[in-house]
């Protein structure tokens, strides 16, 4: 949006894609602002350049061509990329983000252009403040750092998952109107073990094995204090660290700074939000359920946390609530008798023989609710399947790995081979399946669902930190959206299109929770509803 306070004139305007608007400046703006001549004579409507950056969209042959296209657009005029990502999230939010950014990040380093964020490098050690203070910005309220260490179910991408954070703003922006000038986005380079990447002589990142223990720990230590002093009302968002990073991080960092992880935390009040949502579908209750994690990585043990959290505020036990969640993981069905689990795996470990067959796991425990998180393609297989349709006339199939390559089974076979009884949400978008001449529609349990609505209830409430009841409250505002109209169709989450008035929602229902609790630190408003809606940023209109 052009800042009619800014010095910037001329040339240099329309080089800041914060100010520029390309053709659709007016004629008495171009003479004011010293843009005669360097712009077309046309003048053109908003609507105008949406139409014609959207028939250039369609244009190209590929979704990375459309990536790219997008993220020149970004580095152009920012008010124009969003006005388009807004207009039809459905179709563009998948090239903006997953599934696409994933092959974005692969090739990084082969089309990278300007930069739209900082990366602070493992050379920076001791001077991590003085590189932040390179930011343009100084109010900045969002940070979304990666390693790049687990980028999707890619794995390690090294300095080239700088598209993650990226795209998590911008999502943050369009869904929810986060203003796209209190964003950074920031990736660590501590390095890399991706071999293909040390050996590309266009990969832009350290060329070194990645930092581990003290000197890990040590440089997220700067960092997150360097964060604190430069950017003191920032919120950060952990995203894509692999597991052994990522809950530590999260525990140590959560009731310093106000904090989360994505990965954890949001996945987890989708996942959560989804059952809730599927069991109103239903007529069920949350405690009649055998829920089984396909995965028991930090995203599938963050499900279970969160349901476990659910449970006991609806009046089970700690022990009773835990019960109802079992772990699968590399070795099988995670039972008490293995060693060597640690506290996270343990404490979803019961006494059960050993199982290392999925299907056979489904069986034995009664499983009523499946959810993948292991990026293992098609590991839900057609036994799995009968499985659970053997527990439960509706079973719960959520195949929540991303990219959809890495999908653990397509929304086609889930209702094929389950005649369209399961209740299916995946984490990345599979197309409408007709099944007795019943058109039936993939719910999309993506994280979009949430966390932008969480930056719109931060960025209102100012709270001190983002403890885990904060999601569960953002898990049960989602499930209760979703209409008969939804369900009548295969859906348990609101529809994409009508994103950002779930967004005002769930941040409205987080926010007011916030204040509540005496987390807020911003004065509470008289109407918390029309004041987060009036924050929300939008495109110049």
């Amino acid at each position: 949006m052009t800042d009619p306070t800014s010095p910037k004139r001329g040339i240099d305007l329309l080089r800041d894609p914060r100010l520029n608007k390309g053709t659709a400046f007016t004629i008495e703006q171009r003479r004011e602002l010293g843009i005669e001549g360097l712009l077309p004579d046309v003048v053109s409507s908003h609507d105008t350049q949406l139409h014609r950056a959207e028939l250039h969209l369609a244009s190209l042959a590929t979704d990375m061509e459309r990536y790219v296209y997008f993220s020149d657009l970004q580095e152009r005029n920012e008010d124009l990329f969003y006005r388009v990502l807004m207009h039809d999230p459905v179709k563009y939010m998948p090239i903006v983000y997953t599934p696409t950014v994933g092959a974005a990040c692969q090739q990084y380093g082969r089309w990278y252009r300007r930069p739209k964020g900082l990366w602070v490098s493992r050379n920076h050690r001791g001077r991590i403040a003085e590189v932040l203070r390179n930011w343009h910005v100084k109010d900045v309220r969002f940070v979304v750092v990666t390693d790049g260490e687990r980028i999707l179910g890619l794995g390690d991408q090294g300095a080239q998952g700088m598209g993650i954070p990226i795209g998590k703003l911008a999502l943050y922006t369009a869904c929810a109107g986060v203003p796209p000038q209190m964003a950074l986005p920031i990736t660590l380079d501590v390095g890399t073990n991706n071999r293909e990447l040390l050996d590309d002589p266009f990969y832009i990142g350290v060329r070194k094995e990645r930092l581990t223990g003290e000197e890990y720990d040590s440089f997220l230590e700067e960092f997150v204090t360097a964060v604190q002093e430069v950017f003191p009302e920032a919120t950060i968002q952990w995203e894509d660290f692999a597991n052994q990073n990522a809950v530590p991080l999260l525990e140590r960092y959560r009731n310093r700074v106000c904090s989360f992880n994505d990965d954890i935390q949001g996945t987890a009040a989708v996942g959560v939000a989804g059952i809730l949502a599927a069991l109103r579908l239903k007529d069920e209750q949350l405690a009649d359920q055998r829920m089984l994690f396909f995965g028991a990585g930090s995203a599938g043990i963050g499900i279970a946390d969160l349901l476990t959290l659910v449970m006991v505020q609806d009046g089970l036990t700690l022990d009773e609530a835990r019960r109802r969640c079992w772990l699968f993981d590399s070795k099988g069905l995670v039972q008490s008798s293995r060693t060597g689990l640690g506290d996270q795996k343990g404490r979803y470990a019961h006494d059960h023989v050993e199982v290392t067959d999925l299907a056979e796991a489904v069986r034995q425990i009664k499983a009523t609710v499946i959810i993948g998180t292991s990026t293992i393609p098609r590991s839900f297989t057609r036994d799995v399947v009968d499985a659970m349709m053997a527990n439960t006339p509706r079973p719960l199939i959520f195949p929540f790995s991303n990219p959809t390559s890495k999908a653990e089974c397509t929304a086609e076979e889930a209702y094929q081979w389950t005649n369209g009884a399961a209740i299916f949400a995946s984490g990345s978008p599979f197309d409408p399946v007709t099944v007795n001449g019943k058109r039936m529609y993939a719910s999309q349990g993506n994280n979009v669902l949430i966390f932008p609505a969480m930056g719109l209830a931060v960025l209102a409430a100012r709270p001190t930190h983002l403890p885990d009841e904060a999601f569960a409250v953002s898990a049960r505002a989602l499930a209760a959206m979703a209409t008969k109209e939804d369900f009548a169709i295969g859906l348990i989450y609101p529809p994409l299109r009508t994103i950002r008035e779930t967004q005002m929602h769930i941040a409205a229902t987080v926010a007011t929770w916030l204040w509540d609790t005496g987390l807020a630190r911003e004065e509470r408003p008289a109407d918390i509803a029309s004041y987060v809606r009036n924050l929300a940023w939008r495109p110049n209109v």
